[in-house]
C-alpha cells in the first residue's frame, strides 16, 4: 500500500525530478505545504510571507523503497545547513523540513537528522513538523526540468545536480 512522504528543500523542480526516476516512488508532485490555502500560488509563495514552504510530496511503496532511502535521497539534493536558502533561492518559501505523515516518520526522521549531524561541520537546520495540507503546485512546475531542460536555471543548477544524484544512487532507479 503506498505512503506519502512530503520534502522541502528549495526549488522544487530539482527535488520533484529526482524523485521521480526512484524505483518504488508512483509520483513526485511539486507544490506547497505550510501555509493556508489562499496563500497557495506561486506568486504568493515567492513572496516569503505565506507561510508556505515549496515541497515535493512523493506516493512511494515502502516495500519497494523505504522511508529511510527517500530521506538519504532527500539530504542529498539540497544543503541542509543553509538556513532558508539553497543556493541563490532565498527566502522561508527555500527551507529544508521534513513533514512526517505520522508517528513511524517522525521517530525515523528524528533519529535521521540525529545520524546526518554528524556528517556536517555545521549545524542541520532541516525543521522537522507534521504534515499539513499539500496543495499542488500550478501545472507548468509538474515535471518542470523535462519539459525545460534547456532554461538556464534548469541547464545550470538542475541538471548538473540530477547527474550527480543518478550517479550516487543509480541502484535507486527505476529501470
Amino acid at each position: 500500500m503506498a505512503e506519502l512522504a512530503t520534502f522541502a528543500g528549495g526549488c522544487f523542480w530539482c527535488i520533484e525530478a529526482a524523485f521521480n526516476q526512484l524505483d518504488g516512488v508512483h509520483s513526485a508532485v511539486s507544490g506547497y505545504m505550510g501555509g493556508s490555502a489562499s496563500t497557495a500560488n506561486y506568486r504568493a509563495v515567492c513572496s516569503g510571507n505565506s507561510g508556505h514552504a515549496e515541497v515535493v510530496q512523493i506516493s512511494f511503496e515502502p516495500d519497494i523503497i523505504s522511508y529511510q532511502s527517500l530521506l538519504s535521497v532527500f539530504f542529498a539534493l539540497h544543503d541542509p545547513t543553509s538556513l532558508n536558502r539553497q543556493g541563490n533561492d532565498v527566502g522561508s518559501q527555500y527551507r529544508s523540513e521534513i513533514f512526517a505523515h505520522n508517528e513511524q516518520q517522525s521517530a525515523q526522521a528524528a533519529a535521521f537528522l540525529q545520524q546526518v549531524q554528524a556528517q556536517y561541520p555545521s549545524p542541520v537546520v532541516t525543521a522537522l513538523s507534521r504534515a499539513s495540507s499539500f496543495y499542488p503546485a500550478e501545472d507548468y512546475h509538474q515535471g518542470y526540468f523535462l519539459a525545460n531542460p534547456q532554461q538556464p536555471y534548469c541547464a545550470f543548477l538542475v541538471a548538473p545536480k540530477l547527474a550527480s544524484f543518478a550517479e550516487k544512487y543509480r541502484q535507486l532507479l527505476k529501470k
